[in-house]
């Protein structure tokens, strides 16, 4: 029933402004992105989507789920991770900014509408699951709402995945399925998670957005998420708060790393690496980062 009403809630917006017109297929206008997402500060793509630097993209590559959600929840975000996921090519971390999609079921009148919008808006193609695809830039993200859906669910094979890693050398997320997986297998380097697989194709749905806020899981995602992989799912980092998750969990592993040291040569017990550290101890493990090139330091309180 709640999933019901959101989207009866999102159709309803989506044909109040489709009367209205707009530069980009979906429910929000780039105004309305920018305001959703009014505490990033830095860099925007033309459409208003947050652009997190490469730079911290890259730094985020060690980021686990657990040193993340320190951070989110401390700054009042709960439901910011999603595992339960099938992936194909695991292996290397899935790091990138989040271009987000949302399906709906088909409804023959209003996705009547869509194709017309499409056309106007000069969307290539008939597949309007291609249409979001032309979109993405390097480390891009794709992330897709199809409300779970497995047989006709299948949102890209071999053929589109080739697309969506060419364009941006990531991945693709998908809640729903995709299809032709020993293709997909062979495309190196592309991760891809999905709820299942299935041969059939993508059929009776409707694309109603393409960087609209959607719905993973327990999780809200805005376009311009930094979304984080790890062994136990996905993290979906607001923009505002990548940079300080990238610090902390620099940190946090520095300091893994200086109590493996020293619990290794016996100076410390167990006990005081794990409890509070001394004001001695934070200042020799300052003096140890600093001599390993880190900028980050703790604070000797």
């Amino acid at each position: 029933m709640k999933r019901a009403c959101r989207y009866g809630l999102l159709l309803g917006l989506a044909l109040c402004l489709a009367s209205q017109g707009f530069a980009q297929l979906g429910m929000v206008s780039k105004e309305q992105r920018v305001e959703l997402t009014r505490e990033w500060k830095g860099e925007r793509f033309p459409d208003g989507r947050p652009k997190v630097p490469d730079g911290v993209l890259a730094r985020m590559k060690t980021v686990t789920a657990e040193e993340a959600w320190a951070v989110l929840r401390g700054a009042g975000y709960n439901h910011q991770f999603e595992g339960g996921w099938k992936v194909i090519n695991p292996g290397e971390r899935l790091v990138g900014r989040v271009v987000t999609a949302v399906f709906m079921p088909l409804r023959p009148d209003v996705n009547a509408v869509i194709n017309d919008h499409g056309r106007k808006e000069g969307r290539k193609g008939s597949g309007q699951n291609s249409w979001v695809i032309d979109t993405l830039q390097p480390n891009d993200v794709l992330v897709v709402d199809l409300f779970g859906k497995i047989k006709d669910g299948t949102f890209a094979g071999d053929n589109l995945s080739t697309s969506i890693f060419t364009k941006t050398g990531t991945g693709l997320i998908v809640d729903g399925a995709v299809r032709d997986v020993s293709g997909i297998s062979e495309i190196k380097g592309f991760r891809c998670y999905v709820r299942d697989f299935d041969p059939s194709a993508l059929a009776d749905v409707t694309l109603m957005g393409i960087n609209v806020p959607i719905r993973i899981g327990h999780v809200t995602v805005l376009p311009g998420d930094v979304v984080v992989s790890d062994p136990e799912g996905l993290t979906f980092i607001p923009a505002p708060l990548a940079e300080k998750v990238a610090d902390i969990s620099e940190l946090t592993q520095l300091q893994d790393n200086w109590g493996h040291q020293l619990l290794r040569e016996g100076k410390y017990t167990p006990g005081q690496i794990d409890g509070r550290w001394t004001k001695e101890m934070i200042e020799e493990f300052n003096r140890w980062a600093a001599g390993r090139g880190s900028k980050l330091r703790m604070k000797v309180e």
